[in-house]
């Protein structure tokens, strides 16, 4: 098929590349240089949004946040300009699900489908091409897209119609949010009172509180590896979006409040572009104590 692929970033390209090894063509844009790994792979650069989805059939998109979504489908030059009757947008980005209805609304009135698919499972998941894909959408238009879910992900599930991928997403970022705080919280504890905190995440390791977060972020907290995977900044905008679909429906959220809080704390002191799992230096700097030494 041909494909378009919008936002070529830590995810977007490794799953970009997933879609080029199965042989299909890819048409690309981004806004910064095209990955040479994308060129090798005969992805074509296209000027703009529009120009990529009058070559392809189906067009991801894959960018920060909400108001990136809104400017790559129909801001100048967007999407919108070039999709056309039987074409299909996949958004796997991490945006409000309110937006989202909006959007799909807006590319169906243009005679294409749209499907909401986020994805969990960071930079790692995505090269390994074993990303969860959230999805929200037609169920046909969905089976259509499908095959090239399976290229990037292997826990693929259509929640429901368009904005429920993205509710399950933001679901998701609340429980790794307050996995990872938990964890934080802690080691920070076990540390503090002088145990070792390697010894005392493989011990947790085998028991009840054993989660992927223990096993792989309190591994960055104790080795003080906080390149990013999923960068604080961003897990603060999906928390923001928790917080703010919380209060259009009427729901108390006070653990991902605190959580949104903490991730706050670090991007005040600097930690923004830092991995989420640095949610523990907030608790550092109020103990006093950092878990092991940087």
């Amino acid at each position: 098929m041909k494909i378009g692929f919008i936002g070529l970033g830590i995810m977007g390209t490794p799953m970009a590349l997933h879609l080029a090894s199965a042989g299909h063509q890819l048409y690309v844009h981004t806004r910064s240089q095209v990955p040479e790994t994308i060129q090798a792979a005969g992805g074509v650069r296209c000027d703009n949004a529009a120009a990529v989805a009058r070559e392809a059939e189906v067009v991801f998109t894959m960018v920060p946040d909400t108001p990136d979504v809104e400017a790559v489908l129909f801001g100048e030059n967007g999407v919108a300009q070039g999709i056309g009757k039987g074409k299909v947008v996949v958004d796997m980005s991490s945006i409000s699900p309110m937006a989202t209805k909006t959007f799909a609304k807006k590319i169906n009135d243009l005679g294409a489908d749209y499907i909401d698919a986020p994805v969990s499972g960071g930079e790692v998941g995505a090269k390994a091409g074993s990303l969860t894909i959230m999805c929200g959408g037609d169920e046909a238009v969905f089976e259509r897209v499908r095959p090239l879910l399976e290229l990037m992900g292997k826990n693929i599930t259509l929640v429901g119609g368009n904005g429920d991928g993205q509710t399950t997403k933001v679901a998701n970022q609340i429980i790794v949010a307050l996995n990872i705080a938990a964890v934080s919280e802690a080691l920070v504890f076990a540390s503090k009172a002088g145990a070792d905190p390697a010894k005392v995440r493989q011990a947790l390791m085998g028991g009840f509180a054993a989660s992927r977060i223990l096993e792989v972020h309190g591994e960055r907290m104790i080795k003080r590896t906080f390149n990013p995977g999923f960068r604080i900044k961003l897990h603060q905008k999906d928390l923001n979006l928790a917080l703010q679909g919380a209060k259009e429906i009427g729901v108390s959220l006070p653990q991902t409040a605190n959580a949104a809080q903490l991730m706050q704390a670090c991007a005040a002191h600097g930690m923004g572009d830092l991995d989420h799992s640095a949610l523990v230096k907030a608790l550092e700097l109020m103990a006093g104590h950092t878990v092991s030494p940087d």
